[in-house]
C-alpha cells in the first residue's frame, strides 16, 4: 500500500470515528428511556461528561503529540476510543454510562490537535487534502444518529457502542504497523510565533485567526444545532417528524459537507483572503433570510447556506498549516479546536432566548449574519498574496 495513501486513508477515518463517535449517544438515549425508566432530560445529561472531556482533553493531547511524536498519540486515540465504547456498552447504571461517554470524549479529544497536524504535516499544499479530511468528519456527524439507530434498533442498545469500538480496536490495530510518519523537528526558539519557513508571524495574523475561530465556530454550531428546529418550524409537511427532520437534515449535511474540497482546491490554488470574504459576505443576507423563509423557500435558502458554512472550514485550519512553525502546530490545532468548542457553549443558551421570545429563528439568524460581518471585517486584515502553500518545502513522503 503507498504509505501516503495509507497515512491519509487513517486519518480521515479517524477524522469520522470522532464525530461519530460523539453522537452515538443521543440516538442511544431513545431506547434507554424505556429500559431505564428515566426521562429524556435525565439521561441526555449524562453526556455532560463527555463533552467535557472533548474539549478538555485537546490541549494535553496536543503538547504530548509535540513533544512524543504524533502517530504514538493517535494510536492511543484509535484504541482508546474504541475500548472506551465497548465499555461504554457493559454499562448498567447511569452513573456508568457517564463514566464511560466520559471515556469517549477524552480519547475523541486527541483527533482535532494531532490529526489535524498530521494531515498538513511537510505539505505543499494543504487545501485539497484538509478538504477531504473535513468532508469525512461531516459524514461521521451525518450518520452518528443512522449507525446508532440501526445497531439500537436490530441488536439492542448495547450493540450501538460494541460494534463501532470493536471496529476502532481492529482500525487501530492496523494504524500502527501500516502508517509511516516522518520525525516532528525539535521545537525551535521562538516556537508558534514562527510560521512554515521560519521566518517571525505578526500578532495580527494570530488575532485573526482568534476571531475567525469564534465566530464561525459560533456560526456552524448555531446553525447545525438550530437547523433541525428551524425546518420543523418552517416545512409543515414535517411538522411532528422526527424521522422526517432528521433525514432532510442528515442529507443536506452530507451533501454539502463535499463542498469543502472545492474550498480546498481553491485556496491551494488562489490567494485566501477574497476567497474567505467572499463565502462571509455572501454567508451575511442568507442568514438573515432563512431565519425569516419558511415553506420550499427555506430548502432554496438553507442548502446555499449550510455550503458556505461547511465550505469555510478548511479556511482556518489552512491559515494556522500556513501561520505555525511545525513542531508546535498540534498545540495551535489544540487552542483553535479548544476556542471553537468554547463558542459552541453559547448556542443553546442564545436559541432558547430568541426562539422563547419571539417563536422564530430572525432575530437569532439576524445575529450570525452580524457575527459573519465581524469575522469579514478581520479577513479583511489578511494579506493579499498568502496562498496555504507559500514559500513552504514540502516533505517527500507526504507532499505527494
Amino acid at each position: 500500500m503507498n504509505p501516503n495513501f495509507a497515512k491519509l486513508l487513517f486519518l480521515n477515518v479517524g477524522h469520522f470515528f470522532t464525530h461519530l463517535f460523539m453522537l452515538l449517544y443521543p440516538t442511544v438515549v431513545l431506547s434507554l428511556e424505556s429500559e431505564w425508566r428515566l426521562s429524556y432530560s435525565e439521561l441526555i445529561a449524562l453526556s455532560l461528561p463527555g463533552f467535557i472531556a472533548y474539549a478538555a482533553g485537546a490541549l494535553p493531547a496536543g503538547w504530548l503529540a509535540d513533544r512524543f511524536g504524533r502517530k504514538g498519540v493517535l494510536s492511543i486515540f484509535f484504541i482508546g476510543i474504541g475500548l472506551a465504547s465497548i465499555l461504554t456498552g457493559f454499562a448498567r447504571s447511569p452513573t456508568e454510562i457517564a463514566a464511560g461517554l466520559g471515556l469517549i470524549g477524552l480519547f475523541a479529544s486527541i483527533y482535532h490537535p494531532v490529526g489535524i497536524a498530521m494531515v498538513v504535516e511537510g505539505r505543499e499544499k494543504v487545501g485539497k487534502a484538509l478538504g477531504i479530511n473535513g468532508v469525512w468528519g461531516n459524514m461521521g456527524v451525518a450518520l452518528g444518529a443512522l449507525v446508532a439507530g440501526v445497531l439500537s434498533d436490530l441488536l439492542g442498545w448495547r450493540f450501538a457502542f460494541f460494534v463501532p469500538g470493536a471496529i476502532a480496536l481492529l482500525v487501530g490495530f492496523a494504524f500502527v504497523p501500516l502508517v509511516k510518519v516522518a520525525r516532528v523537528p525539535r521545537v525551535p526558539r521562538g516556537g508558534p510565533a514562527l510560521d512554515a519557513t521560519g521566518r517571525r508571524v505578526p500578532r495580527s495574523i494570530f488575532l485573526i485567526i482568534i476571531v475567525g475561530t469564534l465566530g464561525s465556530g459560533l456560526i456552524f454550531n448555531a446553525t447545525t444545532v438550530s437547523l433541525p428546529k428551524l425546518f420543523e418550524d418552517g416545512l409543515s409537511m414535517l411538522h411532528g417528524s422526527v424521522i422526517g427532520v432528521g433525514g432532510v437534515v442528515s442529507g443536506i449535511v452530507a451533501f454539502a459537507a463535499f463542498v469543502q474540497i472545492g474550498t480546498g482546491l481553491l485556496i491551494d490554488r488562489y490567494p485566501v483572503k477574497p476567497i474567505w470574504l467572499a463565502i462571509l459576505l455572501l454567508e451575511v443576507p442568507l442568514l438573515v433570510l432563512a431565519g425569516w423563509a419558511a415553506g420550499a423557500g427555506l430548502l432554496v435558502l438553507a442548502i446555499p447556506l449550510l455550503f458556505l458554512v461547511l465550505g469555510e472550514i478548511p479556511i482556518q485550519d489552512a491559515l494556522v498549516a500556513r501561520y505555525t512553525a511545525e513542531s508546535w502546530r498540534s498545540r495551535v490545532y489544540a487552542a483553535k479546536f479548544v476556542l471553537s468548542i468554547g463558542s459552541s457553549v453559547a448556542v443553546v443558551p442564545l436559541i432558547a432566548v430568541f426562539h422563547g421570545a419571539t417563536g422564530s429563528f430572525l432575530g437569532f439568524y439576524a445575529l450570525l449574519g452580524g457575527v459573519a460581518v465581524v469575522v469579514a471585517i478581520a479577513a479583511s486584515f489578511l494579506p493579499l498574496r498568502m496562498r496555504t502553500h507559500d514559500q513552504v518545502a514540502p516533505d517527500p513522503v507526504a507532499a505527494a
